[in-house]
């Protein structure tokens, strides 16, 4: 059932999730700024997301676009310049150019199971062809998504106060604790992880501007992406090896030199990150190894896709927790957390 309905409860979570992040901004609204309307609230925050955007956009659009203008004339004269004795010694070639004559291509192309494979492919590719090109189902899901955020931001606290009357009364104090510790770690998680994307997202358009590369700006800006879920600045690597080999072929400098740089940026900026910034910033929220954070992406990737990458570790941390509470018997008793339930249903009350 989750696999059919899939396409259709995607836009609800990615809605529910940036209702999730943009709830505190609302209620910031609401309280200090005194806009006790709360679609009002909302309204202005979405403004205020939608403003800074554009206006990020906007502030970055002619250096990037120039960047990547550059860019581009660079690859053309990479692709004008490109020698293949500059890569692959003579020896090589021969032995390519002796492989090349001595395949049979017409055995290869006679095989049933190439015949096979290509008779599979062919539907596969028309389908791509006709999905890519049905772009107005795509508005709509964007649309429906936009809905189900403004409709899940003005109910948003309703849904806090109300959603343990519908839990079984002999289950609702520790349902409500892990939902309550489940907020907690995401609050945490997600602000750091926020900050410190953006910082090292500067600190790589910093490091790729000062070496020259082709589209610093914006690549540095990508990996800072990327890096909301950890580890992805990885994916970051293959499109700066390219941009090095353009950086090569535009400035003139030797092709392991540009490697050698961006290499170097790497290795600094990494350095900062696990050395400064994500102890300053993310302290102990999760305090899990390289090694589990690894194996929680992988798991929760598996399970939920990109959805469960960016929750992998406040939940994996929360798992862990519980797991010393209740099996390992270490941490806050059951009936500490029966007080804690009681006081939360005192302050509701």
């Amino acid at each position: 059932m989750f696999s059919r309905l899939y396409g259709v409860l995607l836009p609800f979570f990615v809605s529910f999730l940036l209702a999730y992040v943009l709830d505190p901004v609302v209620v910031f609204i609401q309280t200090k700024c005194r806009v006790r309307n709360r679609a009002l609230a909302v309204v202005l925050t979405l403004v205020l997301a939608v403003g800074i955007i554009v206006g990020a956009i906007a502030s970055l659009r002619k250096p990037v676009t120039d960047q990547v203008n550059a860019a581009w004339a660079g690859f053309q004269t990479y692709i004008a310049q490109f020698n293949i004795n500059d890569y692959v010694s003579s020896e090589t070639q021969e032995k390519l150019l002796q492989w090349k004559s001595e395949w049979d291509w017409q055995a290869f192309l006679a095989n049933p199971e190439l015949t096979n494979s290509l008779k599979n492919l062919l539907p596969k590719i028309g389908n791509w062809i006709t999905g890519g090109l049905s772009w107005m189902s795509e508005l709509l899901v964007v649309f429906i998504g936009f809905m189900y955020l403004i409709f899940l931001m003005i109910d948003f606290p309703n849904i806090r106060a109300k959603y343990s009357h519908y839990i079984p009364r002999r289950i609702r104090p520790r349902v409500v604790t892990l939902m309550g510790d489940i907020d907690r770690n995401m609050n945490a998680y997600f602000r750091g992880q926020a900050m410190v994307a953006t910082c090292v997202g500067i600190l790589f358009a910093i490091g790729f501007t000062i070496t020259g590369m082709p589209m610093g700006i914006a690549m540095g800006l990508i990996i800072g992406l990327l890096n909301m879920v950890p580890y992805m600045q990885a994916l970051g690597i293959p499109p700066c090896i390219i941009l090095c080999l353009i950086q090569s072929a535009q400035t003139g400098q030797p092709v392991w030199l540009t490697l050698l740089m961006m290499t170097v940026v790497f290795i600094v900026v990494q350095t900062i990150q696990d050395m400064v910034l994500t102890p300053k910033i993310m302290g102990n929220v999760t305090g899990l190894s390289p090694a589990a954070i690894l194996l929680s992406l992988s798991i929760w990737g598996a399970i939920c896709g990109v959805i469960g990458m960016i929750i992998a570790l406040p939940l994996t941390t929360l798992i862990i927790s519980y797991y010393d509470r209740y099996v390992a018997n270490r941490g806050v008793s059951s009936r500490a957390h029966q007080a804690h339930y009681r006081g939360r249903l005192r302050q509701e009350k």
